[in-house]
């Protein structure tokens, strides 16, 4: 079945005007390059304005980034530099708030965090977390809920529910956010059929099935 594109269906119509939020990623000797990839294909999606590869963190060429980025690294614009340290200090002086993702003594909950955009998120390395220096030098500490036995999430997955919150808070403050629980299921699921890839599915079936009549 060929996938229907999000932007091809009238719920994409509140993000019409989002192509960039202010926020970046910065990536502090992350080791796979598996995790690499999922970053860059989050980043596309969410609209980041850049990643940062520090330290020992993989960069684009190469097959394994690929195999997750599914060519995502060639749309999200990155920079790759051995000290995370000057990058940091860069950022801020360009006003960016800089936000180590990591469980501490200071961390403030991922969803009572009031973000000062542009933001820069820092993820660290999968064993050790990010370096003590590091997060020393960030000015907020976030925290991502933990409800289960064990205290941490993979990185790449912890860095698609950050982002998206962050998406979430920017549209908010920018007032582009409808709250769509109101609104009736078929204006949310209507497809906009002059997008090219939603008319290839109209013409040829796709998506489409006869549902067997249950009696109850």
């Amino acid at each position: 079945m060929e996938r229907l594109p999000y932007r091809a269906t009238q719920a994409a119509r509140v993000y019409e005007d989002v192509r960039e939020i202010p926020v970046a990623v910065l990536l502090d000797n992350v080791r796979s390059l598996y995790n690499v990839g999922a970053f860059f294909r989050t980043a596309d999606a969410a609209g980041l304005r850049r990643l940062y590869l520090c330290g020992i963190t993989g960069r684009p060429p190469h097959r394994g980034i690929s195999k997750t980025a599914l060519d995502a690294e060639k749309s999200v614009p990155w920079e790759h530099a051995a000290d995370s340290l000057q990058v940091m200090r860069t950022l801020r002086s360009a006003g960016y708030e800089m936000a180590a993702v990591e469980t501490s003594n200071t961390s403030v909950d991922l969803f009572d965090w009031k973000p000062a955009f542009p933001v820069c998120l820092i993820f660290g390395n999968e064993i050790e977390g990010i370096r003590l220096e590091v997060a020393n030098c960030a000015d907020t500490h976030v925290r991502i809920p933990m409800l289960g036995v064990k205290h941490s999430l993979n990185v790449s997955t912890a860095g698609g529910v950050v982002i998206y919150e962050l998406l979430r808070k920017y549209l908010n403050l920018a007032g582009l956010y409808r709250n769509t629980k109101n609104r009736e299921s078929s204006d949310l699921t209507k497809v906009d059929f002059s997008h090219p890839r939603a008319s290839r599915i109209l013409q040829s079936g796709a998506g489409s099935c006869d549902k067997r009549a249950t009696n109850l």
